[in-house]
């Protein structure tokens, strides 16, 4: 049985302390990773010089959001502690916002600790790929600080996450899960919650193709504002047999079926094609 549907409003905007972001059309997320081990090379920056260069590009061409991580969180990655993380990201942040003091900045860590230190250094949204799982702290961190959470399903952690995932029926799994951190959230105060149905963290092939087919549900059923982060991950390159510096294409195949099943953010390398891909589907939709 698939959790009841709720009668919901168009999907409304989040409270980016104190700047309303709307997602009644969908907005384009670019990540900026401060790591030299994520999976796609173009991705990463090795100076602030290179962090505050990728964070104009990806404003210029329509980013709404940046989102910045520290930790690589592609399969087998070795994981930094909390420490290093927060030494790799306040720089990063001080140096954005010194430059683009308006922009709404997401931080991609499942450390309470870091979480609460990027927000005290401006940072506008927490983006966990455990939602909360890997620390206890973090579900009522977030209802202390009101900023937008958003919570990802991962089966198993990081390093582990890819050997051998198994779900009965992963569309229902993954809708129940978050179901259950959107109930744990909304007790610990948190206002603002956006699903991640966490496409390539503990799922095969088939695991993301299901879930994307089904991806309309997480907003019917949820009722809360979906996020999608598939930009050149395995279920393209591995599919098409490539290297993720090749799919560019597919990603922007993906991201069009993702915005016409009702996702209100992508979250990307490439913004450019994003933003594209929103304008076009947005003009099929009549808006």
């Amino acid at each position: 049985m698939r959790p009841h549907h709720i009668n919901i409003a168009q999907a409304p905007a989040v409270n980016c302390r104190g700047q309303l972001l709307s997602l009644a059309s969908p907005v384009v997320m670019g990540i900026i990773n401060v790591t030299d081990d994520s999976f796609y090379e173009g991705s990463r920056t090795h100076s602030l010089h290179q962090v505050i260069e990728k964070a104009g590009q990806h404003l210029q061409e329509g980013a709404a959001i940046l989102d910045i991580g520290a930790q690589s969180t592609r399969p087998g990655a070795a994981l930094i502690g909390e420490e290093e993380e927060v030494r790799r990201l306040l720089p990063a942040i001080h140096a954005i916002l010194n430059r683009y003091p308006k922009v709404i900045l997401s931080i991609d860590t499942w450390y309470a600790g870091v979480a609460e230190k990027a927000v005290l250094a401006g940072a506008s949204i927490i983006n966990d790929i455990s939602a909360g799982d890997l620390d206890p702290d973090m579900i009522p961190l977030m209802g202390r600080l009101q900023v937008p959470y958003i919570a990802m399903h991962m089966q198993g952690k990081p390093a582990t996450m890819q050997h051998k995932p198994h779900y009965e029926d992963v569309v229902r799994e993954v809708l129940d899960y978050l179901a259950k951190k959107l109930e744990q959230c909304r007790t610990a105060g948190v206002k603002d919650f956006i699903a991640d149905p966490g496409f390539g963290f503990g799922k095969t092939l088939e695991h993301n193709y299901a879930l994307l087919k089904e991806l309309h549900l997480f907003h019917e059923i949820l009722g809360v504002p979906v996020l999608t982060g598939i930009s050149r991950k395995s279920m393209i390159h591995k599919l098409l047999n490539i290297t993720p510096a090749e799919a560019l294409n597919g990603t922007t195949v993906l991201n069009t079926v993702a915005l016409q099943q009702g996702t209100h953010i992508l979250r990307v390398h490439d913004v450019k094609a994003a933003v594209e891909a929103v304008r076009i589907t947005d003009k099929l939709k009549g808006n």
